[in-house]
């Protein structure tokens, strides 16, 4: 299935839900809990989940959701978590990958990285425009979604959902994660230059003297920068 039938998939609005619910969630949904999220019936999640699958969009696989083994302990059950593969359609046909990607090459071989970066922190700043740093990990999160990072808050032990995005006294203080890198192609062949502009790109949208601070904390799969609050960050100091 080509990209652009991929993508016409998510016309259907339930088939959209379910699979923004999924690709939120960053590890593996059953039908019942997709169903719940998205306020559809059972048999109704399954068919527009497997269709989903059938085009890409989603991969599967299957497991007990008990978390039992042995006897007694149920089938497994079909599981569903966003597909790795990149979709995307440009009418006419473009291709700023290979622009991107020699681009940095360019900018690698010259040692332009300190150059990269400054531009990066600068378009970041341009973009935030008269706004003041983003005063709380909340609004951060809500500045990163708007440039199409997928911020999630997660407990800097590595559990998601902590109760309090400040880490209050007695909570493990909370970090934002984002699922996914807007510059990942470019960024497996190029990772010091790209991640560093990144990160600098970030510490321009969210501001480097206000209550919370990016920095460089890769993880497989996941985008290379968290933000945390300054006090949090301190501490590790």
């Amino acid at each position: 299935m080509n990209d652009i039938d991929a993508i016409a998939a998510l016309q259907d609005p339930v088939r959209r839900r379910l699979y923004e619910y999924v690709a939120a969630q960053g590890r593996e949904v059953g039908r019942n809990e997709a169903a719940e999220a998205t306020g559809v019936a059972r048999t109704l999640a399954a068919h527009h989940l497997d269709r989903l699958a059938e085009a890409g969009l989603l991969d599967t696989g299957s497991r007990r959701l008990t978390g039992r083994s042995g006897p007694g302990a149920g089938r497994p059950a079909k599981v569903y978590t966003r597909a790795r593969e990149e979709r995307a359609v440009s009418l006419p046909a473009r291709d700023y990958r290979t622009a991107a990607e020699l681009l940095a090459e360019a900018a690698e071989q010259a040692g332009l990285d300190a150059g990269l970066c400054a531009a990066a922190r600068r378009r970041g700043e341009a973009l935030r425009g008269s706004a003041a740093p983003c005063g709380s990990l909340e609004e951060a999160m809500g500045t990163l979604a708007a440039r199409g990072y997928e911020p999630h808050l997660e407990a800097a032990g590595g559990a998601e959902g902590a109760a309090d995005a400040e880490g209050a006294t007695g909570a493990t203080p909370a970090v934002v994660r984002m699922r996914n890198c807007p510059f990942h192609a470019v960024a497996e062949r190029f990772p010091p230059l790209v991640c560093g502009m990144n990160l600098a790109l970030v510490e321009g949208l969210l501001g480097t003297d206000g209550p919370v601070r990016a920095r460089m904390a890769a993880r497989p799969g996941e985008c290379c920068v968290v933000v945390e609050a300054v006090a949090a960050a301190d501490e590790e100091l």
